[in-house]
């Protein structure tokens, strides 16, 4: 790319360039050859050097005077002519200059070179984000917190720059071009050892499938995290080998069902992305006829969830395109829409879900809904983040933001893979044992407990990772201890225990731990405080091991003695 532009600075300036070099060459050889006098009125002729001098400082018009003796008239007079003559080659070439800067394909060529030189500088481990949104913008500002670095491609230039307005830190590269295009991932660095995942969350199906099968094209090593809606895309995504599809629709559909038929699995699933441990009374589901509005993607997976609960429900089929083309309007309510809701059981249905894709439809159908049913329970779909206000004053018993399910699955997927492991881990559990978890969870920790993962390394757990590299047996029992007093135990949990040979839920107290093995923790602020102190600092892991306090210089005799 840097030969690109260079190549465009000297195609461009090529003829400005020659012209000046002309202009100049007459002038010195003029001078040269046009005889003067020197001061004892001495023949005398310019050398190059001086007749050089001289044309550089008259045509930059600094003009610093006749050199080195006062000119003779016929020097004078070519000195003038070469005056307009220089003059006219200097515009030439300070006009092509101005153009050159101005020009699209060469300020394109050098923002490519700046990306890429961007790209090659990172150092530490990066995801390369296709396409800016605010599914996208909430996933890069995520993982910006965690330490992450994106790189983000986009063809929209609008939307590059709207990035750079917003001064993620680090810094985030991005450029806009072509995503479809296998020379756009290189440029993006999907070659570099560093680079741990592609994201791919476009609205098309068949966009997400093609650069997906390019990716692994390019790099089978790497991680793709693609976007897919329907079942046939979903298997060809699997048989090329891509682990790690995203269903919003799907995703919904789940919880839908868990919700119904199993609601502490349900629980546990939003609890890990922020919902407090403990169902409202508002999040029970209720029982009976459910009232569909839009048949698309949404619709029918929410249909296939409410078939596996085995709950009645009905169609109404809205494409909201076609709905506001026909009514010239994005508002629900007229007299055939409400015949439409009677006729489909509006008054003795339990539940409506307004599932299109326009957000002003969804809410108007709900609001329409409610006048006719005043007890009825109202699901909206919200399409963006965006109206998140206008939805929650609207007070609709549930909101499924799209949006949000995909940047939260996504960004779980990267940066908190346990967790991701333990939301698939308990759906294959029943509701029974899921309400004994939120029990113990509750007893031991409260209503609302922090949940994090760490990997037993020496970055994340300094002093317990040297101790199991030595040898040492911990088990899971020692890390729950108190520092203040060892017979105690801290408010803390360990959900999820994976190493390279097992994973394995809910571990018990007596597994011993391994070197390199991740934990998936629930406790309060307290008890992640105190447990960050034991596996990081020697003498209070040494403490919590052996229930006395270490000297200077006692470690490696206790390893030992241990």
């Amino acid at each position: 790319m840097e030969t690109n532009s260079a190549w465009i600075i000297i195609h461009r300036m090529r003829t400005p360039l020659l012209v000046i070099i002309l202009t100049f060459s007459i002038s010195i050889l003029g001078l040269t050859l046009i005889p003067g006098q020197d001061d004892q009125g001495n023949p005398y002729y310019m050398t190059f050097f001086d007749a050089f001098y001289f044309v550089s400082y008259m045509a930059t018009t600094i003009g610093f005077g006749e050199a080195p003796y006062t000119f003779t008239y016929p020097q004078r007079l070519w000195v003038s002519f070469c005056i307009y003559l220089t003059v006219i080659g200097w515009f030439y070439g300070i006009g092509n200059i101005v153009a050159l800067i101005q020009d699209k394909k060469l300020a394109r060529e050098l923002g490519i070179a700046r990306f890429r030189s961007k790209v090659r500088k990172l150092s530490e481990p990066f995801i390369i984000v296709l396409g800016y949104n605010n599914v996208t913008k909430e996933i890069i500002q995520r993982l910006s917190l965690e330490g992450i670095r994106t790189v983000v491609v986009d063809k929209d230039e609008e939307k590059i720059e709207e990035i750079e307005l917003e001064n993620f830190i680090p810094e985030v590269p991005a450029i806009s071009a072509d995503t479809t295009k296998p020379q756009t991932l290189k440029l993006a660095g999907i070659h570099q050892k560093n680079c741990q995942a592609v994201v791919v969350l476009f609205e098309d199906d068949i966009k997400n499938a093609k650069i997906a099968l390019m990716c692994k094209l390019l790099n089978k090593k790497i991680n793709i995290i693609v976007k897919s809606t329907t079942k046939e895309n979903t298997e060809h995504l699997r048989n090329i080998g891509i682990r790690h599809i995203e269903n919003p629709f799907k995703i919904i559909s789940d919880r839908l069902y868990f919700e119904i038929t199993a609601p502490y699995i349900w629980l546990l699933e939003v609890w890990v992305f922020g919902h407090i441990l403990k169902i409202r009374k508002k999040e029970f589901l209720p029982k009976g006829k459910y009232i569909i509005c839009g048949a698309g993607r949404m619709g029918r997976a929410l249909a296939e969830g409410l078939e596996r609960a085995g709950i009645e429900y009905v169609f109404i089929d809205i494409k909201s395109s076609e709905y506001k083309k026909m009514k010239q309007s994005a508002i629900y309510g007229d007299a055939e829409d409400i015949k439409t809701l009677l006729n489909a059981g509006i008054k003795e249905a339990a539940c409506i879900i307004a599932a299109t894709k326009d957000d002003m439809i969804n809410l108007t159908i709900l609001s329409t809904a409610k006048k006719l049913n005043p007890n009825i329970y109202t699901i909206a779909r919200e399409n963006s983040v965006e109206d998140l206000s206008i939805f929650k004053s609207a007070r609709i018993d549930k909101v499924y933001i799209l949006e949000k399910i995909l940047a939260d699955y996504t960004y779980n997927f990267i940066a908190k893979p346990l967790t991701n492991r333990f939301i698939k881990l308990i759906h294959k559990k029943d509701n029974r044992w899921a309400m004994g978890l939120v029990g113990k969870l509750s007893a031991t920790i409260g209503k609302n407990p922090l949940l994090f993962e760490i990997t037993l390394t020496p970055k994340e757990a300094y002093a317990l990772a040297n101790a199991l590299k030595e040898g040492i047996e911990i088990n899971l029992e020692v890390l729950r201890r108190s520092r203040a007093n060892y017979k105690q135990h801290n408010k803390i949990l360990f959900l999820l225990y994976h190493d390279e040979e097992e994973t394995i839920l809910l571990p018990p107290d007596s597994l011993k731990v391994k070197y390199g093995a991740s934990l998936l923790v629930a406790c309060d602020e307290e008890a992640k405080e105190d447990f960050e102190y034991v596996i990081n600092n020697y003498y209070e892991l040494h403490y919590v091991l052996y229930g006395e306090e270490a000297t200077v210089g006692i470690w490696k005799k206790c390893k030992l003695l241990g």
